[in-house]
């Protein structure tokens, strides 16, 4: 269950078989995963170089499908972008500030700051319906790491804040430049999780900005942007959604507000929408406009623990 994906995105799932549409990028093959990548599945990468080739993000599209690599590469510690990695007896790498998650079941669940039966209830389908499993064997990586694939280059490129250690991938000389969860959709950015951050995320967005590529790649439905004018242009509007956020809690907030007035109002999830990170997630997002506002002058406590607009 992904804390982003819109319910409809969320079935309840039987086993997957594999089956990607393979797209070509210079040496890079896109693996689009069904539904052009919408979750549960996703957009994995093939780069093939003259010595080593390796698969970025192995998705549930890989499954029973996986092509062959000399290593895994991945981008977070979401299920749906570690689901095929079972398909893989290669070295594989993440970021060290994701690295607990991906050799952890119990990391790997913390990270969604939910109560342990509800925990213990996704952790049911991570392992069921995505196949999950625990690498203890994975290796950390660090913002500037260079993979020498001989021919290509591929070189991490951290990107915090919707995960403490997410990061995206620019591989050379292709100029192509994986984005993974910044993913462009009209839900906007995601940092609920407990190791999110609302400043790490708008700070990546900017280093992204400033990254000229001929391709820009997205982990879900937004697949591969051409042009770096036309990225910024939708990262823009990506980026937007966090300022409608703000607007909408200082909207809120010209009566003085509890946190938890504010997590049954609603910044990031719609009021029909149930299940059990809902409120969490909401909680998270919550605190983080409310300090930024804060800090900020825009909002101040008009009681113990009751908010306004100044």
């Amino acid at each position: 269950m992904k804390p982003n994906a819109r319910p409809e995105d969320q079935p309840v799932m039987d086993t997957p078989t594999g089956g990607y549409r393979p797209a070509e990028y210079g040496r890079v093959s896109v693996l689009v995963g069904e539904g052009g990548g919408a979750y549960p599945h996703g957009n994995s990468l093939l780069v093939r170089g003259s010595s080593a080739s390796l698969v970025v993000d192995p998705s549930l599209s890989l499954l029973g499908a996986a092509p062959p690599a000399d290593a895994v590469l991945v981008s977070h510690a979401h299920e749906d972008h570690i689901a095929g990695l079972g398909g893989y007896e290669v070295p594989v790498h993440i970021h060290e500030g994701d690295l607990d998650a991906l050799r952890s079941r119990e990391a790997l669940l913390a990270q969604f700051g939910l109560p342990s039966d509800e925990a213990d209830a996704l952790g049911g389908q991570m392992w069921e319906a995505f196949q999950v499993r625990e690498r203890p064997d994975a290796r950390g990586f660090g913002d500037g790491t260079v993979f020498d694939l001989g021919d290509r280059t591929v070189t991490v490129v951290h990107l915090p804040g919707h995960t403490a250690g997410h990061s995206g991938f620019l591989i050379e000389p292709d100029g192509f430049l994986f984005v993974a969860d910044i993913d462009l959709t009209s839900f906007g950015p995601y940092y609920g999780d407990v190791g999110s951050n609302l400043v790490d995320f708008e700070a990546s967005m900017r280093r992204c900005r400033e990254i000229d590529a001929r391709w820009y790649g997205t982990s879900h439905q937004k697949g591969v942007i051409e042009g770096a004018a036309e990225f910024r242009r939708r990262l823009d509007a990506f980026a937007g959604v966090v300022e409608k956020r703000d607007a909408a809690l200082l909207t809120f907030l010209r009566e003085p507000r509890t946190v938890d007035e504010i997590v049954e109002h609603r910044l990031v999830y719609r009021p029909h929408v149930e299940g059990p990170q809902v409120r969490p997630v909401e909680r998270r997002t919550a605190v983080q406009h409310l300090d930024r506002l804060m800090s900020g002058g825009q909002v101040a406590e008009a009681e113990e623990g009751r908010f306004r607009a100044t």
